[in-house]
């Protein structure tokens, strides 16, 4: 454990030996992970007196002295084990990562060049630095724009690449900058139409330390391009784990992306995530966001509507029991007119755990003609569950359509006599009550594997199924 105050020292002083271990990579990279790292030394870790975080206490995570995850993926981990983990063995193109680092013998990228699935280290420090180096800041310099045009990105959307992530204000982004050592880098080339989903895994596997990671995630649709991505983060056991990851997307003209984030890390782990998100002319986006994993979990999706006719869909479904503490904040930023957002997040929490949600729809003033709609619904299962939720609407033009609200509520007592006096037991019409609520998120998703398992899972009553296969070793 760690006093508070000496937080920043610790992490100071662990850069210092990962910067030392990796000596011999690019010295822009370098370069990067000395500024993040300055700048989180600035920042600090947020607290409650920070509006964005006042419902959030992030001191149980500031306490602990998480050292780098080790990289080396353990014998005893098999596809089999991984499959065990996710939704099965399912027909995608697969990408992951143990403990942050690269796992070649689990993956099964395309076997064509159709699109680009990679590990980020292997494109810093093998094949073509040049075509991700300007994608991890903010742009520099003119030399930048030079490295984009190599690598066959527009001048247009080398200027979005300068808005992605930012870590100058996000403490969180500036850890992940500093320390993150692989990723995932997923390129749609223009026009390509990925027919199967790319499935992007994640594992959290202990050390003898509790461990962290900072997974970096890169996507950029290409013109006219179309793909569905999965992200899943996992844990193989059951020790403390601290997940610090930052995807980052780019949509240029007309391309559409559906993007799932799957969170079921185990109850000992705090995750903290960013997604970002920059979308070009006509461009579509559509995500869906699953949480039911974790002590203290916070998603941040950032979506910024930088062209016309631009149409972004933010779906969540968050579940938490126990003293769990899932965080969920969104901004739209509608810059561009003519665009359209629609966002619904729903919330079933039991127990004493705890939920938040603090979306923005942000209406720029050259953004005539928004349409806009924001809901976030919560269903409390026990007296003694609570949820903070605070919508939220800033128009600057005069010519928008946009309506945001909030509701909280139990299962209805009548209803569960309903159900009751046809026979059904009391635990089973609770569970039937609750996937009635959550279904209209459950069947926006088309990802098959994935909306069968959060069907059993809330018919289950949110107890994991009774399947003996995930049992071993997990």
């Amino acid at each position: 454990m760690l006093p508070v105050m000496d937080i920043k020292d610790h992490y100071l002083e662990t850069f210092s030996h990962f910067e030392k271990a990796r000596a011999d990579e690019p010295s822009p990279l370098y370069r990067l992970r000395e500024s993040a790292m300055s700048r989180f030394a600035e920042l600090g870790f947020p607290t409650t007196h920070d509006e964005e975080w006042r419902f959030t206490n992030i001191a149980p995570l500031t306490q602990i002295a998480f050292q780098p995850a080790l990289t080396s993926v353990p014998e005893e981990f098999t596809t089999l084990k991984l499959d065990r983990l996710t939704f099965g063995a399912w027909d995608c193109y697969r990408l992951v990562f143990v403990n942050g680092a690269f796992a070649a013998d689990l993956s099964t990228p395309p076997g064509n060049k159709t699109f680009t699935l990679s590990s980020l280290h292997d494109e810093q420090l093998g094949r073509a630095p040049e075509s991700i180096e300007p994608y991890l800041a903010k742009l520099a310099d003119r030399e930048d724009l030079v490295f984009l045009r190599r690598a066959g990105i527009s001048a247009r959307a080398s200027i979005y690449l300068a808005k992605l992530a930012d870590y100058e204000e996000h403490a969180f982004t500036a850890l992940n900058t500093a320390f993150f050592y692989d990723g995932a880098f997923v390129h749609i080339p223009r026009g390509q139409v990925i027919s199967k989903p790319i499935h992007i895994v994640f594992v959290s596997v202990p050390g003898e330390k509790p461990s962290m990671a900072h997974p970096r995630t890169l996507i950029v649709a290409g013109v006219n391009s179309q793909a569905t991505i999965v992200e899943s983060y996992v844990s193989f056991g059951n020790d403390v784990a601290f997940t610090n990851a930052v995807t980052e997307i780019v949509l240029q003209e007309n391309a559409s992306l559906d993007h799932y984030k799957i969170h079921r890390e185990n109850p000992q782990t705090f995750h903290i995530a960013t997604l970002q998100v920059q979308q070009d002319r006509s461009s579509r986006f559509s995500s869906h966001s699953i949480a039911t994993g974790g002590s203290l979990v916070r998603n941040e999706v950032n979506a910024v509507l930088d062209g016309e006719g631009c149409e972004c869909t933010l779906n969540g479904l968050y579940m938490a029991k126990g003293k769990q503490l899932i965080d969920n904040h969104t901004r739209i930023d509608h810059a561009k007119p003519h665009c359209i957002s629609h966002e619904l997040y729903k919330g079933i929490l039991d127990d004493q755990a705890r939920g938040v949600f603090n979306g923005k729809i942000y209406v720029h003033e050259d953004a005539q003609k928004t349409d806009a709609k924001q809901t976030n619904k919560t269903l409390l299962l026990s007296e003694d569950a609570v949820i903070n939720t605070k919508p939220q609407l800033e128009i600057f033009a005069d010519d928008v359509k946009c309506t945001h609200g909030a509701t909280v509520g139990q299962l209805a007592e009548e209803a569960i006599f309903y159900l009751r006096s046809r026979g059904i037991g009391r635990e089973d019409a609770r569970s039937l009550l609750t996937f009635a609520f959550a279904n209209d998120i459950i069947g926006r998703i088309k990802v098959e594997p994935i909306r069968a398992h959060l069907e059993e899972l809330l018919l289950a009553g949110r107890q994991a199924p009774d399947r003996p296969e995930l049992k071993e070793n997990v």
